[in-house]
């Protein structure tokens, strides 16, 4: 592994904040991934419900862009959108712009569904939020700035102005 300069070795702090995230996010994958199946739908189907309600800017997407946000091929985001399709999950429909491109909608049934699994991933992501204390991430990014001799970051990705004391 090649050291860039300025790079530290990790203390045992680094590696116990490292392992605590990814208990957590499994903790959270591990929940969704029950909470979908027992809505009758698998997991991938659930985010491309979700990346078709949370799509930046419009209520609809391309296989393409659905592939991107999915981190899929192509040709396995196209038989996902198929299945849904055939569930009643979602419309495709040519585009208005482009007919040669296909857009892909919620349907009636696809919004229902995400809405009631959409409700329990916010409880469980206010749970997370409680048992995991976001803090302890912002306290790690702190050190690493402070560390690295720019000011911490406050909400909002701006920089903190440094205190006397902090140098």
């Amino acid at each position: 592994m090649n050291r860039q300069a300025g790079d530290r070795a990790l203390t045992k702090q680094d590696f116990e904040a490292i392992s605590e995230l990814r208990y957590q996010i499994r903790r959270f994958l591990r929940f969704s991934e029950r909470a979908v199946r027992r809505a009758g739908i698998t997991p991938l189907q659930y985010l491309l419900l979700l990346h078709l309600r949370g799509f930046p800017g419009r209520d609809w997407a391309t296989i393409a862009e659905l592939a991107e946000r999915l981190q899929a091929q192509h040709h396995g985001a196209v038989a996902l959108v198929l299945r849904c399709e055939a569930l009643g999950l979602v419309v495709k429909r040519p585009g208005r712009a482009d007919r040669r491109r296909v857009e892909v909608r919620l349907a009636p049934k696809g919004e229902a569904t995400l809405q009631r699994l959409a409700l329990l991933h916010r409880a469980e992501l206010g749970a997370l939020h409680r048992a995991f204390g976001i803090a302890r991430i912002s306290a790690f990014n702190d050190a690493d700035a402070r560390r690295d001799g720019a000011a911490p970051k406050a909400a909002g990705g701006r920089r903190r102005p440094r205190s006397p004391r902090t140098g």
